[in-house]
């Protein structure tokens, strides 16, 4: 694949490195060569989540003892690794899913990436892997997505999702920390998480399966904990089931929804009116948009919001009493996701989240709005900022 080089020649990431060790890659040090062979935009309509990818991608490799290598952006290519690299071996990885939408005014932005970045940076400590600046990164991403603007779909139900991807390359086995690592970024574009519309699942509650457990990873966003989970997944669909409803505990505490976080809308036992979510107590990863639900909620005030744990005894028993109004999931891809029935111990529990979806529609409805900027807010960063086009901050690197 050709490309035009627009600073550096390309160099092996031990000539990239910075005169002396740093702790951190910066913005003010990227190098661009961009793809003068273009891939053709897959129509909104024909759009699959996780299958198209944009023209470029941004790199950053670290090495133990001499710091981050220069941050560059190239065309998107194969990665190169020794069989022997650590992530290949013991799953030093961890990754990062965020968006960008074409909003109502034509510009470009993207939600809460700074969120992720703190997320991110507390996965890489988990993983024992360098930190970073990650406002150095969203600025790097940000460089990314304009230079990749056209693939950001031109549709109020479409994005370009934004994958941050961190790994350890040290070529030797043995389980202790990776003396080398990779940063990358990919992006492509998404179409709708619903594309037949706002559609309700049915989830599998079996307590012999567990995502998560006290002074495990559950709050880390690292691959390591996704894939015991798509054997299970495959058991629910074998009964019926969309999603997986992650207990844990001999009180089946309500943990997750599949790769989502959980919401309950019900009547408490005091009689309140109530918005309730499990707590981040290292079981729940601290999703982004179940962040910006709470605060939403909290900022109408019209009803109790809650962080605190719920079993399935519980559940059980607000459903006999009719006290359960809604349940649904909320994750980057979806935003939010109604349930509408959930298999536990052989019984079907009908939950009527769909007889008026009312929380859950607002919600949907309110943050996408918000997303697709027909609601200005300071969640939404610009990717441009200042009038800087991309042909400006080309030509400085020329």
């Amino acid at each position: 694949m050709s490309a035009v080089l627009l600073k550096h020649k390309l160099l092996s990431p031990c000539l990239r490195l910075a005169s002396t060790a740093s702790s951190t890659f910066k913005y003010e040090d990227l190098e661009i060569s961009l793809n003068a062979t273009p891939q053709a935009k897959p129509d909104n309509d024909k759009l699959v989540f996780g299958h198209h990818f944009s023209d470029h991608m941004l790199t950053v490799d670290w090495v133990a003892g001499r710091g981050w290598t220069r941050p560059y952006i190239h065309p998107v290519q194969d990665l190169r690794l020794h069989p022997g690299a650590k992530v290949l071996h013991y799953a030093v990885e961890l990754f990062e899913g965020m968006k960008a939408y074409r909003c109502a005014d034509g510009k470009v932005r993207i939600f809460r990436p700074l969120e992720n970045m703190k997320r991110m940076r507390s996965s890489a400590e988990r993983s024992s892997l360098p930190d970073f600046d990650g406002g150095e990164l969203v600025k790097c991403i940000k460089k990314l997505i304009s230079i990749d603007s056209e693939w950001v779909p031109q549709s109020n139900k479409c994005s370009l999702y934004i994958r941050p991807t961190f790994i350890g390359t040290e070529p030797t086995l043995g389980v202790t920390t990776s003396s080398q690592a990779k940063l990358y970024v990919l992006t492509g574009p998404v179409g709708p998480y619903y594309p037949t519309g706002f559609k309700p699942v049915t989830l599998l509650a079996d307590p012999q399966y567990v995502r998560a457990w006290p002074g495990g990873c559950g709050m880390y966003k690292m691959g390591a904990n996704y894939a015991p989970t798509i054997q299970i997944q495959k058991v629910a669909a074998g009964q019926g089931c969309q999603q997986v409803l992650w207990l844990f505990g001999d009180d089946h505490q309500l943990t997750e929804v599949g790769t989502m976080n959980l919401f309950v809308y019900w009547i408490n036992e005091q009689g309140e009116e109530e918005l309730l979510t499990p707590p981040l107590n290292g079981l729940i990863l601290p999703g982004v948009t179940r962040k910006s639900l709470l605060e939403l909620a909290r900022e109408w005030k019209e009803f109790k919001v809650s962080e605190k744990e719920i079993n399935m005894k519980q559940l059980v028993k607000a459903l006999n009493e009719n006290r359960v109004k809604e349940i649904f999931g909320a994750g980057t891809a979806c935003v939010v996701c109604p349930v509408e029935k959930i298999l536990y111990k052989g019984q079907e529990l009908n939950i009527p989240t769909m007889v008026d979806a009312k929380l859950t529609n607002r919600f949907f409805g309110q943050l996408t709005d918000i997303q697709y900027g027909h609601i200005p807010h300071a969640w939404m960063e610009p990717v441009e900022e200042d009038g800087e086009s991309v042909a400006h901050v080309e030509a400085s690197h020329a």
